[in-house]
């Protein structure tokens, strides 16, 4: 019985964790902000596309209408049609590997072994992002500030359908939880494969530890520098706009890719934890526990069984379960409200058992998934 509650008690962490960070980001010294400094940053934003390109002209433009001078983009059109893609700005390089790369480390390595200069900071967006106006500016502050990694946010650029509505909730909840609460507590925000910026020399460092293909080379990326005692900083002023699903076999496609990213990264979580322990380094051990929680409707179907089985064996073990569920919809409406979630948003949340369907499909899929898909192809009717 004592085993038994002690693993409840460790798995549940999962859901009542995001209330400790919490608490730690109240009781975190916040610091003080530095002197404004007008110096711009020499900014290579690297725009990589693969197979698709209905949304880079867009992408694109926006970067080039943000409030900020001194950039280069690089924009790696991977196994695509550029023969439309003229832009008549010298800021902007469209570079055609000649052999397809279909892996972002790749692109990016590609890009960076083809800068016209050596650039301060390096930017990955996608090729299905907006870039908000003031997004270059906001990171040229941060870097002032003495980071060399800063994460900005990912918000929706759609919410016109319930998946859509429902990828979004779940990303204010990352958002809020992984990035703000983690790096406010002392830790690092997690990385989200675009809106996310480097200094150049500590990125192409961290691009020739990794080894990977398909999805997932973020979460190599964030593992890499957390170990070597990086703190990755959260900006909330640098704002990309992306892309949500919108389509039940995209979202299958896209979930299968995550959840067998997560299958094959979860071990550095485990890595990272035992390296905190050694090292009693707060900054890694709280980003282990987040790179070791499973996708949240796994963890919501695992959190079922445990009470399943309680409720036959050991009823009080409930409370434990109680607890914890309460902390993890406390937090996640408070994710809500901080990012000031759109109506339609909570009116899908009656939709969730549907969203959760179509991620156990995933999750069959999950296997094959870099087989079945290397890259999300959005409908552009739907944006």
């Amino acid at each position: 019985m004592l085993i038994w509650a002690i693993v409840q008690i460790l798995f549940s962490s999962f859901l009542w964790f995001p209330v400790v960070l919490l608490v730690t980001s109240f009781l975190k010294k916040k610091r003080k902000p530095l002197a404004l400094n007008n110096k711009e940053f020499d900014f290579a934003i690297i725009v990589t596309a693969y197979q698709q390109i209905d949304l880079l002209k867009d992408a694109v433009y926006s970067i080039l209408n943000t409030k900020y001078s001194n950039f280069i983009i690089y924009v790696v059109a991977d196994n695509c049609d550029v023969s439309g893609l003229n832009f008549a700005n010298p800021k902007v390089i469209v570079l055609q590997p000649e052999n397809i790369l279909a892996s972002n480390v790749k692109s990016h390595i590609y890009a960076i072994d083809r800068f016209e200069r050596n650039h301060d900071i390096i930017s990955i967006v996608d090729s299905d992002n907006l870039v908000d106006e003031n997004y270059l500016s906001a990171l040229n502050e941060k870097f002032h500030e003495n980071f060399s990694a800063v994460q900005g946010v990912r918000a929706a650029r759609n919410l016109n359908t319930f998946l859509a509505c429902l990828d979004e909730a779940g990303d204010m909840f990352y958002r809020f939880i992984d990035r703000k609460l983690l790096s406010e507590s002392g830790s690092s925000a997690s990385l989200a494969g675009s809106g996310m910026a480097f200094k150049s020399d500590l990125y192409i460092q961290a691009l020739k530890q990794i080894e990977t293909n398909g999805a997932g080379f973020d979460k190599a990326l964030q593992y890499n520098l957390v170990a070597s005692k990086e703190k990755i900083e959260f900006c909330e002023a640098a704002i990309v706009y992306d892309a949500k699903t919108t389509k039940a076999d995209q979202l299958v496609k896209q979930r299968s890719r995550w959840i067998n990213t997560w299958f094959k990264y979860w071990k550095l979580g485990a890595i990272l934890f035992f390296k905190s322990l050694l090292n009693f380094n707060w900054n890694q051990f709280a980003f282990s526990v987040m790179l070791l929680r499973p996708p949240l409707f796994l963890l919501g179907l695992i959190s079922i069984l445990m009470i399943a089985i309680n409720l036959f064996f050991s009823p009080i073990l409930l409370l434990i379960w109680a607890v914890s569920f309460s902390c993890f919809f406390i937090m996640f409406y408070r994710s809500l409200l901080y990012f000031k979630a759109d109506n339609a948003i909570y009116e899908s949340l009656w939709s969730a058992p549907k969203f959760i369907f179509y991620q156990i499909i995933s999750l069959f899929k999950a296997r094959s998934a870099n087989k079945i898909s290397v890259a999300t192809k959005h409908d552009v009717s739907n944006l």
